[in-house]
C-alpha cells in the first residue's frame, strides 16, 4: 500500500540523484581584487578594450549631431581667450611677462579646458552609466577614466591652434615643448583624481553635480590663467604650487613661451600633490564601490 507521501520522496530522490549525476564544474567567483593602487591599476589593464571603447564612445557621441562637431574644442578656449584679452588685457592692464596677451591666456586655457571639461566629465560618469553598473560587473574605475581619456583629442585640436596662433603673432616654441606631454599628463593626473573624488560622492549624494561648476569656476580664478603666479612673491609662490593645475599651467607657458614665473619648486609641489590627490582618490574610489549598484 503506497502512503499520501510516497510521490514527494520519490521526487526528491529522483532530484538528488540527478544532482550527484552532475560533473564537478568550477565555479568563478568575478569580483575586485583588492583596494590597492596596484591593484586596481592591474585591473583597469586587464579591461583596456572596454576602457578604449567607452573613451572612443564618448568622443563620438559629444559631437553626435552638433553644428560645429569638433571645433567646440577650438571655440570654447578662443572665445574665453579674446574675453579675457578685453577685460584683463585691454582694460586691466594685467601683466602678460613680455607676452602678447591673447597667446598669454590661450596657452593657460588649451590645458585649463581639458581639465575643466575632464572633471566635469568625470564626476557624471557613474552616473551616466547606472544602466549597465546595476546589471554587469566591470572595474567602475573605468567610468571616470574613460570620461577623462575622452577629452585628449580636444585637447591636441587645441593645441595645434595655439602653435598656429604663436606663429602668427611672430613667436616660435622653445625647445622645452618636448615638456608638454608631460604637463598634459600632470593635468590628466590632476582631473582623474578630483574625479574620482567628486563621481564616487556624486553616486551618494546627487547634489554634487549642481556644485561642479561653481568649483570649477572658482578653481578657475585661482589658477594663473588671466594673470601671472608672479604677482605673488615668494615663498607664497611656492605654496601657490598646492594647487595643482598651478604647475601645469605656468609649466606649458615656460615650455611654450620661455616664461621665467615656473620654478621647479613649484612644479614639484604641483606634482607631488596631484600624487597624494589621486592616491586617495583610488582608495577612496574602491572602497565604496561596492555600494554603487544599490545606490546609483
Amino acid at each position: 500500500m503506497r502512503t499520501s507521501g510516497e510521490p514527494a520522496d520519490r521526487a526528491a530522490a529522483v532530484m538528488a540523484a540527478s544532482v550527484t549525476q552532475l560533473p564537478d564544474r568550477p565555479v568563478a567567483i568575478i569580483g575586485s581584487r583588492g583596494m590597492s593602487i596596484v591593484a586596481a591599476l592591474r585591473e583597469v589593464w586587464d579591461y583596456r578594450e572596454l576602457l578604449y571603447f567607452l573613451a572612443w564612445r564618448d568622443v563620438k557621441v559629444r559631437y553626435k549631431q552638433t553644428l560645429l562637431g569638433a571645433a567646440w574644442a577650438i571655440l570654447q578656449p578662443f572665445t574665453t581667450m579674446v574675453v579675457f584679452s578685453v577685460f584683463f588685457g585691454y582694460l586691466a592692464h594685467l601683466p602678460s611677462e613680455g607676452t602678447p596677451y591673447p597667446i598669454f591666456a590661450y596657452s593657460a586655457l588649451v590645458p585649463w579646458t581639458f581639465f575643466a571639461t575632464a572633471l566635469n566629465q568625470a564626476t557624471g560618469s557613474l552616473i551616466a552609466h547606472e544602466h549597465v553598473i546595476t546589471k554587469v560587473y566591470f572595474p567602475r574605475l573605468v567610468l571616470p577614466t574613460a570620461a577623462v581619456l575622452a577629452g585628449v583629442p580636444d585637447l591636441l585640436i587645441a593645441f595645434t591652434v595655439l602653435i598656429l596662433l604663436m606663429l602668427g603673432f611672430g613667436i616660435s616654441p622653445t625647445v622645452a615643448i618636448i615638456a608638454t606631454p608631460l604637463l598634459a599628463g600632470v593635468a590628466l593626473m590632476t582631473a582623474l583624481a578630483a574625479g574620482l573624488w567628486l563621481s564616487a560622492l556624486n553616486v551618494q549624494y546627487r547634489d554634487v553635480k549642481y556644485a561642479i561648476p561653481f568649483l570649477i569656476q572658482c578653481w578657475l580664478f585661482a589658477t594663473p590663467v588671466a594673470y601671472p603666479s608672479t604677482l605673488l612673491p615668494e615663498p607664497w609662490r611656492t605654496l601657490y604650487g598646492l594647487n595643482p593645475m598651478v604647475g601645469v599651467i605656468e609649466g606649458f607657458r615656460w615650455a611654450l613661451l620661455g616664461t621665467t614665473a615656473s620654478s621647479p619648486a613649484m612644479l614639484a609641489v604641483s606634482v607631488v600633490v596631484t600624487t597624494l590627490l589621486l592616491i586617495g582618490g583610488v582608495s577612496y574610489f574602491r572602497r565604496v564601490e561596492k555600494t554603487f549598484a544599490d545606490v546609483v
